[in-house]
Order: C-alpha cells, then structure tokens, then sequence
C-alpha cells in the first residue's frame, strides 16, 4: 500500500512555478540581488499562482517586472490596499496582473501572485532587493538566500487570522517542481581571500589578476533543507569608510531620492575593559515543539532544544559574582525558575543548572509576547541594568507585537536574541535587537550556538557607552539629515552603519568634508572621525539611496506614537525610494492583451520544503502520518515528534492527520492498526513504546564546565579526575608538598587543561576562565608557581603561566 509522505497538505495539482533563479552582486558589504520566477500555465484552464517566500529583514524591494511574450511589463509601486484592489480588478476583467507584497504579519515574508495566465502561456517575473551583509566574529561578510519558511504559529485566539504561511502546501525538498539556482559575482577593492558556504558550490573563479573580482555558483542538487549562507573574507574588513552617491536624476531636489545619500561605515576603537558585574540577566528559552527538531540536516544532529541547555548551562557557569538571573521556559505557556530574579550563588546555580537539564521542547506553539509581559511587569532592581536574553526559533505570528513590547521598555533594559534553525524569522530576531539596544545572532547549519551566546554575554558585560552623537563637518551651504536611527549603543568589535541626506547647495568635486562618532566610556572621552570626499559617485540602481530608505522605514515603524502618521510618511518614503514596506506593494498589469482571457479561473498554490519531513512515521512495524498540535499531554504519557531527517521518535504531540488508520486501546496502552480513515484525532503513546535515539554524552568540555563552582573554582573529586584523564590519587599525589590548597590545585589543573585540550572552543570558556584566575589569584601566595609548573607536567602541557597574571 502506499502511504503519503509526511505532508502536511497535499493537492497533487499541477505547479505553474518551473524554476527559480537568482544573481547575487556582492560589492564590499552590500548585496544585490535579482531573483527571477518562471512560470508555465500547463492546464486547460487560466492558472492564478500564489508564491510565498521568505526574504531577510533588512532587504529593500525596490524593483518587480513581469516579462509575457517577450513584453516587459514593469510594475508601479502603490499603497497596498490600493493596489490590491486593481489587482483583483484586472484578473476579474479578463486582465493578466502580478503583484508583489509584505506580509502584513511579519517583515521577512513575502507573496508574489501570477493573475491570469492562459493555458500553454509562459511568464517570468523579477523582483530586485538590495541588503547590507552582516560582519562575522572571524571577519567574514555573510550573505544569506533564505530558502527555509517555517509555518509561523498561530495563537489560539486568532486562529483564523489572515497568516499566510498556515496554508501553504509543503513537500519534501527534493519533490518539489521547480529547480533553484544561485550564481554570485563578488567585488572588492581589498582583495578577495576566499569564499564559502553552507552548501556545495562550483569551483572560486577569479576574473582578475589582484583577486578583486570573482565568481562563484550554487551546485546542482540543493534540497531546500537549508538557507543558502555564503560567507566572503576580504584581505581587509575593518577600515572606516563612507561613500557618497548622486541623487536621482528626476527626482526633485530637497527629497529623498533628489539630494546625494551617504553611508557611514565605523569600526569604533573601544578599549578592552571589564565592566560592572552588577547586572541583571534574564534568559528567556523558547521550550515549542519546534524546539525538538534538529540543529541541521546531518543523521547526528543535535536537537534544537539540547543545544539551548547546553548554552543556557554554559551562560549560567560564566555569570559574575554579584550579579541577578532568572530563567524563563516558554511555549503555548510559560514558566519562570524563581518568582523574581534571584542573587547568583553556588545554591541558586546549582538549582538552576538541574532545572535547564530538565527542560524538553513540549510547550506547544511559539507564544513570546506573554512571558515578555510578565518580565516587564517587574520593576528593575535598582543598580542592576537588566539584560534580556531571547533564544527561539521565530516561528510566531505576531512579529510587530512582539517588537512593539520590546520597543515600550527599551529604557529600561538591553535585549540579545538569537534565532535558532533553518527559516528563524529575521523579522523577529532583528527587530528585538534593535528595538532593546542589544544584537541579534543567527545560529543555523552546522554553527555552534555556544560561541554566539557567549559573544553577546561579553557585550553585556561591557561597560555602557555613553553620550554617542554624531558631529559632521560639511562646505558652507551643505547640511546633513540622518535617515538612520541616531546611534544610542555600540559596542566593541562591531561595525555601526549610519545613512544621510546632503541637502543645500552642490559642492565642487574638490569638496571633503568629516563625520566624527563621539563617545564616553568610563568616564572619558572618545572620538571616531572619517574624512571623506563630496565627489558623488552615480549608481544607476541607487544602492545606498535605497538602503538608507528601507532604514528610514525601519525607524519609522519602531516608532509607536502616532500610528496614523507614521503610516502617512512610511507610505511616503516608500512611493519615493520604489522601496516596498508593510503599507505599500508592487503591481503590474498587461494592458496590451487584446481580448480579455477566458475561462474559469484556476487557483495554484505553489509548495514550499517542509521543515519537518519524516512526519510519517511507524510503531510497532505500524506506519502513520503525524503532524504536530495543540497543547501538552498528560504527565504520565510521553508525547512525540519526529526527527525530520533520522526517521527517530522525538518528545512533542501530535495529530493524526489524512492517514487511513484507526486506534485500539489494549492493556499496555494506545496501539495503532490498519482501518477507516481517521481525520485530526489526537493520539498518545506511552514512554515506553519510544523508539527515538538518547541524547549522546555530554563533550569533556562541557562536562568541566557544569562542575565549576559560581565562585570560579573546582573540587578535586572523581567527576573532575574523569576529564582530566586521571584518578584522584595520582591528582593529588602531583600536588607539590609546599601547597595544602587542594582546591586551589583542581583549579589550576581545569584552566590548563582547557587551555590545552580545548583550546579551539577559547571564546566557550574565556569568561568561566576569568573567573577562575580571580579566584586563584586571590589566594596567591609563594607556592603559585611551583604548583602551576606541576600542573603542565601532570597534564603534559606547556601553557604559559602568564595566563595567571604570573
């Protein structure tokens, strides 16, 4: 018999969507992007066609053009209601339309609808986006092709909204009826080292001598299970600059698009400091059922949810003395360790660290909003600056809301979010970030969540900067205006990107002018100053006059005042810069048809990847079709989901769903048997009837981390003598006869074995490490050495003892 295949919706209609096909220009640090939908109409009747696909955040829209029997048909961008309602006007007259439109629920998706193609018709359209590529730790300028799209939950309150991710049909990647593509032509004045990726791509190509132009292609094959990451490392990534472009032709001068843009690139120069420890830190865990799906497509990928514990117990270890945390698990509810944020002690730690262990991704749907109410609810302990951690996968509705939350409080707290997995909604990650003064980290393919966590819990441990302005030093006559948010929060190691409008008279090309970034830190003063030449350079696809209008809209839209008259300017600088937002969209109509199609007209949704293949499953020799559903199960039954890529049983609960099976209750509890069809019941199973693998062994690292104590230091006991390779006995029996602190001793031996069994994880343990030689150092005394020239021998080491401030 054959079986579906873990569809979630299935309508085995013919798709009208034959490939996808994208060109990405990456000039420095900013990318742009064409990407092309080619549609063929193969049924008797005229097809409609409705495309939903992600895009990242920070993409500005700023071109869509349909091309129908060798005709160009370009696209005028108009409020959204406005062209909406033209749309649905031409295709119910006979008229061929396309439009393309934000989602109103969310920044980072998209729909693209094809109105009224005739049968055996072919039709391609091409919209254009342009985005500011992000700079990573190692110095590595990633792009990102989103081609994950998670179904985003739905609140049970709002269960029939208008969210049009919940009915798109998915399959499995490599089912689906289009190909994809993705060519990449990457430039840069530095030099380009090298490029890489998440997924296969065709051999570098370097189409000059200096390697300042190069090439490089998507390999065939890409099953849709992942975004596409490129990741381009320059000679030289860290040098100021600012570039200055010419306005557009026709544009009236003293608008946005009439007057030169700029865009300011700063690398400030903070010093290295330490910072005040009194802090308090929430960290806020996304506990879904999504949660249980793996980090990556690999056979032994670790589970989205371990991950997490593993982090939040590495966060926990790397917590300062003096400071105040609270954890909060959330899903369809949630839940807080402590009543109200709790001092950091060896006891509170401790009970934390056994409750994370505890937490399983089986809360239900992704509901952030709540939790982060509650947080807010509470009053800020007076001297403790609140810092808000935010881990999930992103797959919520209610975007806008969430960042609105956020954006009401930023006063009084600094919010760092991570988007978790493959198809994490940039919009949410993003807009937290900006909304609380804090970063967004992506963790995706085979990115290790640890590193990035620990990344960001050193920039909240820096010490606030302070009175950040910017000055600017321009010709008699000319004058700035920021399009940009004022920068209010920087922090060390990032790069800070500011756009303007130059408005007055024209300079000469012989005209500078300097934009300087001043700064406090600690008390004394800084200042970051770039000349730069009033020389614009034309760009006929007006990169940075584009960017500086989608960061505009960006400030608008954080801005909760006055709703009306924020939407009033969004749908203004939207209509001027071409630049789509949630108030506006692209339409097109064919009016050269010359007589009107006719016909019924056939609706097509075109099939996305489905995250969570593998839903079908089998028990018992048994197969059946699981989907994931509504609340948590009973505590004394084990709830499932499946492990999308290993076929395994995961904790979560499920729906049954279009499978023909029916369920028989026998004395051991729910068996499943071949029957009547069975529509959307819900069904449980015992623990017992679990087939899924275990959770493999925690690392040596990670094992030496949940062994150290909150105030830095180890105990020498077996637990420990197990990571570092030995006995107790021989431990203590390499202790030099001069030293009696045995404590002391177990430290000294965890910091050298990290530095020498771990050294690539440095920035994992860097804080735990800091903390240790605090410790050791305040128990200094004459036999330091010695006992740190026996700990290299005992471990067969060489690390220097300059590490302990020796």
């Amino acid at each position: 018999m054959e079986y579906p295949c873990g569809l979630l919706t299935h309508s085995k209609q013919p798709v009208p969507l034959k490939s996808i096909s994208v060109a990405v220009s990456i000039r420095e640090f900013v990318a742009d992007v064409s990407a092309t939908l080619d549609y063929k109409n193969e049924e008797a009747d005229p097809v409609e066609a409705f495309f939903v696909f992600p895009m990242d955040e920070d993409s500005a829209v700023y071109s869509f053009q349909a091309l129908v029997d060798g005709k160009s048909i370009v696209a005028e961008i108009q409020e959204k209601q406005q062209a909406q309602e033209n749309y649905e006007n031409a295709i119910s007259q006979g008229q061929q339309a396309f439009l393309l439109e934000q989602d109103s629920s969310s920044g980072d998706i998209f729909s693209c609808s094809v109105g009224n193609l005739p049968p055996g018709q072919k039709a391609s359209v091409t919209l254009s986006y342009v985005q500011e590529l992000s700079l990573e730790a190692d110095g590595a300028v990633r792009f990102v092709l989103p081609a994950v799209l998670n179904p985003r939950y739905l609140l049970q309150e709002s269960a029939e909204a208008n969210n049009i991710t919940s009915q798109i049909p998915r399959v499995p990647g490599k089912e689906l009826p289009y190909t994809f593509s993705v060519s990449a032509n990457v430039c840069s004045s530095n030099g380009i080292e090298k490029v890489e990726s998440n997924c296969a791509l065709s051999p570098l190509q370097y189409l000059e001598d200096d390697k300042t132009v190069a090439q490089v292609a998507l390999a065939e094959g890409h099953q849709f299970d992942r975004d596409v990451e490129i990741l381009v490392y320059y000679r030289e990534v860290n040098t100021p600059s600012v570039s200055v472009e010419m306005a557009q032709a026709d544009a009236k001068p003293g608008s946005l698009m009439g007057d030169p843009a700029v865009m300011v690139s700063f690398y400030p120069s903070i010093p290295e400091t330490q910072g005040d420890s009194t802090s308090e830190f929430i960290f806020v865990m996304d506990c879904s059922g999504s949660m249980s799906s793996p980090m990556n497509s690999r056979e032994d990928a670790q589970l989205r949810i371990d991950s997490a514990k593993d982090t939040l117990v590495l966060l926990l270890k790397s917590l300062p003395l003096g400071c105040f945390f609270n954890i909060y698990g959330f899903g369809s509810s949630f839940e807080s360790f402590f009543p109200d944020s709790v001092e950091y002690t060896q006891q509170s730690m401790e009970e934390a660290v056994q409750r994370v262990k505890a937490l399983q991704g089986n809360l239900g749907g992704t509901e952030i909003l709540e939790p982060l109410k509650n947080i807010y609810s509470k009053s800020c302990r007076p001297g403790y600056p609140r810092q808000l951690f935010l881990f999930t996968d992103g797959e919520v509705c209610d975007t806008w809301e969430v960042i609105a939350e956020v954006q009401r409080h930023s006063q009084n707290h600094r919010c760092f979010s991570f988007g978790i997995g493959e198809g994490a909604s940039t919009s949410l990650i993003k807009g937290v970030a900006r909304a609380g003064g804090g970063t967004a980290e992506f963790i995706t393919g085979m990115d290790r969540m640890q590193p990035k966590a620990l990344r960001s819990l050193k920039r909240a441990l820096q010490p606030v900067v302070q009175d950040v302005s910017l000055t600017w030093t321009l010709p008699p006559g000319t004058n700035s205006a920021l399009l940009s948010a004022a920068p209010t929060v920087i922090f060390r190691g990032q790069r800070l990107i500011i756009y303007a409008q130059l408005k007055g008279e024209n300079s000469s090309k012989q005209a500078a002018g300097e934009v300087c970034l001043c700064y406090t830190l600690q008390g004394e003063g800084f200042r970051n100053t770039v000349p730069f030449s009033l020389d614009a350079k034309a760009d006929d696809k007006l990169t940075v006059h584009r960017l500086a209008a989608k960061s505009l809209i960006q400030t608008l839209e954080g801005n909760l005042q006055d709703a009306a008259e924020v939407k009033k300017r969004v749908v203004e600088v939207s209509l001027q810069s071409g630049v789509v937002s949630s108030h506006t969209a692209y339409i097109a109509i064919n009016k050269e048809l010359n007589q009107p199609i006719q016909g019924p007209l056939t609706w097509r949704d075109i099939p996305l990847a489905d995250p969570y293949h593998r839903a079908f499953q089998s028990v018992g020799g048994v197969p059946y079709l699981l989907a994931p559903c509504g609340p948590p199960p009973p505590p004394n039954l084990c709830s499932f989901t499946p492990c999308p890529y290993s076929g395994s049983m995961r904790p979560g609960h499920y729906r049954l769903r279009k499978a023909k099976l029916a369920m028989s209750v026998n004395s051991g509890g729910h068996s499943l048997k071949m029957g009547s069809p069975v529509l959307n019941q819900s069904i449980m199973i015992p623990e017992d009837s679990m087939t899924g693998d275990k959770s493999p062994p925690d690392s040596p690292l990670l094992q030496l981390i949940s062994l150290q104590k909150a105030d830095g230091s180890w105990e020498l006991d077996e637990s420990l003598a197990s990571v570092l390779g030995m006995n107790v006995q021989s431990a203590l029996a390499a202790l030099p006869d001069q030293s009696k602190d045995v404590p002391r001793w177990a430290t000294i031996l965890a910091v050298l074995w990290m530095h020498s069994c771990s050294c690539d994880q440095k920035e994992e343990w860097e804080l735990l490490e800091r903390k240790a030689v605090a410790w050791i150092r305040a128990r200094s005394d004459s036999s330091l050495g010695e006992c740190i020239k026996a700990a290299n021998a005992l471990l067969k080491s060489s690390v220097d003892p300059a590490v302990f401030g020796l």
